[in-house]
């Protein structure tokens, strides 16, 4: 029996279809192996067991080095040194972190396997969740996420926080005045929240940047999920959006 989000859903199909044609190389390398397995049928949802799926540089979990069969779980800090990424799975979150990041995966209590939310206050990350509430605290915001896909830059003066799809509600840490609710279908109303403004002028609209639907595709895929959106025609690069 084909479930519908299998072989029938024409998100699967154009992932299939970008796969084949090697297209995630040019956002991350180690997709021939993936495209292979969609290609002869299988599952490309990352094995159970598994953490991580791609690895480079001297990724760090709990002040240890990684490998690449360490595992990543709720309560874990997880950095990624200059020059390093890191593709990785806990639970139904998929991530990529980028280069010199440091995250903590929150969770409410030590024996919880579930993350309760993400503290980075220096780094980049691109995630996806579905259907469980969490929280997003950086050095200049704190964003309530409600099961979504989202891309953060933080450093101690500024975040940038795009909504690729989903619900969150956006909050100057230093400023009760700047919010935001923001609902996106495609990378619809990126932000960013500033340290030091004036009372109310804290969350400022930003640009489309540095992630892209092809990274996107390939972490939803690796929990065994698509994107909620389609590709017109043949167009895999960043959304080409006007803000």
């Amino acid at each position: 029996m084909i479930r519908p989000d299998e072989t029938d859903d024409p998100r699967r199909r154009l992932l299939i279809q970008a796969l084949t044609a090697g297209l995630f190389a040019a956002a991350l390398t180690g997709g021939g192996a993936l495209a292979a397995e969609v290609s002869r049928g299988g599952s490309p949802k990352l094995p159970a067991g598994r953490s991580i799926y791609r690895m480079s540089g001297k990724v760090l979990v709990n002040e240890n080095p990684a490998t690449i069969d360490t595992r990543i779980a709720a309560g874990d800090t997880v950095e990624t040194p200059k020059g390093g990424e890191l593709v990785f799975v806990v639970g139904e979150n998929a991530m990529v972190m980028r280069e010199s990041s440091r995250l903590e995966l929150q969770t409410e209590q030590v024996t919880s396997m579930l993350i309760k939310g993400f503290r980075m206050l220096t780094g980049g990350l691109l995630s996806v969740s579905r259907n469980r509430p969490m929280q997003v605290t950086t050095a200049t915001a704190t964003i309530g996420i409600r099961g979504t896909g989202f891309y953060l830059e933080a450093d101690p003066q500024q975040t940038y926080f795009c909504t690729c799809y989903g619900v969150t509600d956006v909050e100057a840490s230093d400023d009760k005045q700047s919010r935001d609710h923001v609902v996106s279908s495609h990378h619809d109303r990126a932000l960013y929240i500033l340290a030091g403004a004036k009372p109310g002028q804290s969350i400022r609209p930003a640009p489309f940047i540095n992630h892209t639907d092809q990274e996107l595709m390939l972490i939803e895929t690796l929990v065994g999920r698509t994107p909620p959106f389609v590709f017109p025609g043949n167009s895999y690069n960043a959304p080409r959006r006007g803000y």
